[in-house]
């Protein structure tokens, strides 16, 4: 089995057909879309406050694609070459036009974000999302409602 994919066990995922360093940074971004989300979630329900209103407005400072394009200039002088290129190629992915309400570039950047966070999700690296979280939170993204 793949170095990358090694530690993936832990999670009951099914692993890529590709190395994760070789995956398309579209899918990459698609599945790091929903873990980020999650990993945002239980955050979010972790804390004391657990009124749905609440919860959606914190989420919503987080992942929208301004808050994401903040977080990830946040954690870029923290990632490694290897994530950093991750993250060229997802900025860089034909991914579509962004959603209403985002520009051209919050958009890329939201994208980059989403891959790495894919790419570590299929690599196994739990415990590096983990600490990227940790890091870009000292008090939330700095951008959204």
């Amino acid at each position: 089995m793949d170095r990358e994919c090694r530690d993936a066990e832990r999670w009951p995922v099914e692993p890529p057909a590709r190395p994760p360093r070789l995956m398309n940074p579209v899918a990459l971004a698609y599945i790091g879309d929903a873990v980020y989300e999650l990993l945002v979630r239980q955050h979010l329900a972790a804390r004391p406050n657990h009124r749905p209103e609440e919860l959606h407005r914190g989420a919503v400072r987080y992942v929208s694609a301004k808050a994401q394009r903040a977080m990830l200039e946040k954690l870029m002088p923290h990632l490694t070459e290897e994530e950093a290129e991750i993250v060229r190629r997802g900025r860089n992915a034909k991914s579509g036009s962004p959603p209403k309400g985002a520009d051209m570039s919050d958009y890329r950047h939201a994208t980059a974000l989403e891959c790495l966070f894919g790419w570590l999700y299929y690599a196994g690296r739990f415990g590096r999302m983990a600490e990227l979280m940790r890091m870009a939170d000292d008090d939330g993204p700095r951008s959204g409602p």
